[in-house]
């Protein structure tokens, strides 16, 4: 989710940094990469206590290559038990005078950067990995998933040992003290949209700061994180700390439920945000981080360059085939900018190459699965049903894998389904408004909040839009530009708590007040 500038000058929304960097490597990492359209797979199991081990049921599940719908390998698929071997592992590590607890602080920020190195090393090959499991151009795989997470790692990685606490006088001869100490076990359990990403986002303030993991991968993209775990052995974190159990549902509710996991961090959909939120206080009250999903309004004041405007909101939604909870997905446009707006973002989608992961000339890849394909398809009939008008799109792509075409609805009204409900594919919905008083309460008008965008070159009512927003993040004149120093989360529905940055941390700890007497002269 790194801005950029360059595949071929067809991303120009994230292809802002690139051609401006005047080094081959950013953060380490390699800018001419070589994608490689079959990498080989080579971790496949369960990992605990920095070992391998297959599913003590046996069972496995098969990830497939979304672009052709084919089996990439089996997976070891975790049980209950498998769960319950990974907390204990997690929990073991944990342990007051482990390794990992007696561990200085720096260097746990040492083991960290160590493990952005080998990424960094290794970015061609993760990045094509994630292409293959995931879908998303190699380029995007590359240059924003990757080279995000590095810098995630490395970010947190200098906060490893500057997490203070602090010391005031009170009342009375005493001196309180803060103690910013550890969770715990923490269960984190991954979407398959931004499973690389989303892996640094949730990893790396747990491990800066002290506590063990255990991470579900998602069943549909489980290949990056498995790798990421053997590369946590080669860096050096002790036994135990990171944990992997690759899985469906019913390992993560073992996760949600297990009593010695003491933190629980999602992202993924409301529905399932609830079901943890409900499920979090069985056998113990866990402390919870919920990322989840959002129906963005993005507000297009008339007073913008149109063309400029068009490409920002076209990325703002088509990026990642649509499959971004911040998705800009509700367009709202200014009524004297309207037609113009819909004319050319319609030729805009006309021109987005549709395609292979690995072609350097591809925008978009395939759905995640075939399931996230017929949903998406069912949206966009239930768009032409309600009235809307179907601009350019609206069908599958191609015959094989699981590829939409670019779809631009407009005339979309407030309670059209496909203006209310969550897609999470490439369909645009342009919208009309016509004051601001009317766009705020419009916007609002929904139980997500997790993002929203203003675009204008009026400061005064850039301003007043963006304290009228009910949203986490506000983006102006920008859209999806999330760093590893920004917190990122939602309002409402669309969860709580935050990641990256200094709050990231918050989440990660629990405060400790020592309050100790002060000795008094003797008179």
């Amino acid at each position: 989710m790194l801005s950029f500038r360059k595949t071929l000058d067809k991303c120009r929304h994230f292809v802002r940094k690139c051609a401006n960097y005047k080094y081959s490597t950013v953060s380490g990492v390699s800018m001419t990469p070589k994608p490689n359209s079959n990498p080989e797979v080579i971790y496949t199991g369960i990992f605990y206590n920095n070992e391998w081990h297959k599913s003590k049921s046996g069972a496995t599940f098969e990830t497939i290559n979304p672009s052709t719908g084919k089996i990439i390998t089996n997976i070891q698929k975790s049980s209950a038990e498998d769960v319950n071997m990974a907390v204990q592992a997690a929990s073991e590590a944990f342990r007051l005078g482990s390794p990992w607890r007696t561990m200085d602080a720096s260097e746990r920020g040492y083991l960290l950067q160590k493990l952005a190195d080998l990424m960094a090393r290794d970015a061609d090959y993760i990045a094509s990995l994630e292409s293959l499991d995931n879908g998303k151009p190699f380029m995007f795989a590359h240059h924003v998933d990757l080279l995000s997470s590095v810098k995630i790692f490395r970010f947190f990685a200098g906060f490893a040992d500057k997490n203070f606490g602090s010391t005031t006088p009170i009342d009375g001869n005493y001196i309180a003290q803060t103690r910013h100490e550890p969770v715990g076990v923490c269960g984190q359990i991954i979407p398959w949209n931004f499973p690389m990403l989303m892996f640094a986002m949730k990893v790396a303030p747990a491990l800066a700061t002290g506590n063990t993991v255990v991470v579900k991968p998602a069943e549909q993209t489980p290949l990056t994180a498995l790798y990421l775990a053997q590369l946590t052995k080669e860096a050096g974190f002790p036994p135990g700390v990171v944990n992997i159990v690759p899985g469906y549902g019913d390992a993560g509710e073992a996760i949600v439920k297990h009593q010695k996991v003491d933190k629980l961090a999602f992202t993924g959909s409301t529905e399932v945000g609830l079901k943890i939120q409900q499920l979090s206080g069985v056998g113990n009250l866990k402390r919870t981080t919920l990322e989840l999903g959002g129906k963005s309004p993005n507000i297009i004041l008339a007073d913008v360059d149109v063309p400029q405007a068009v490409e920002h909101a076209h990325q703002a939604l088509f990026f990642n085939a649509g499959q971004v909870c911040t998705a800009g997905s509700r367009t709202f446009i200014e009524e004297k900018i309207y037609d113009e707006f819909v004319e050319r973002s319609v030729g805009r989608a006309k021109q987005r190459v549709v395609g292979n992961p690995f072609d350097v000339n591809t925008e978009q890849g395939p759905q995640v699965d075939e399931k996230q394909m017929k949903k998406i398809l069912g949206m966009i009939e239930s768009g032409v049903k309600d009235g809307a008008q179907l601009g350019t799109g609206g069908q599958r792509f191609g015959d094989e894998g699981y590829f939409i075409q670019p779809t631009v609805f407009y005339n979309v009204k407030d309670e059209h389904k496909i203006a209310r409900e969550e897609i999470f594919g490439p369909v645009q919905q342009l919208i009309k408004f016509k004051n601001l008083d009317e766009i705020i309460e419009r916007a609002n008008n929904t139980n997500y909040g997790l993002a929203a965008a203003v675009f204008s070159k009026d400061v005064d009512k850039i301003n007043y839009l963006v304290q009228g927003l009910r949203a986490g993040t506000v983006w102006v004149n920008c859209y999806n530009i999330v760093g590893a120093q920004a917190p990122f989360g939602g309002f409402k529905d669309s969860g709580h708590g935050r990641e990256n940055g200094e709050y990231g941390l918050r989440q990660y700890t629990e405060v400790k007040s020592v309050i100790t007497a002060v000795p008094q002269k003797n008179s």
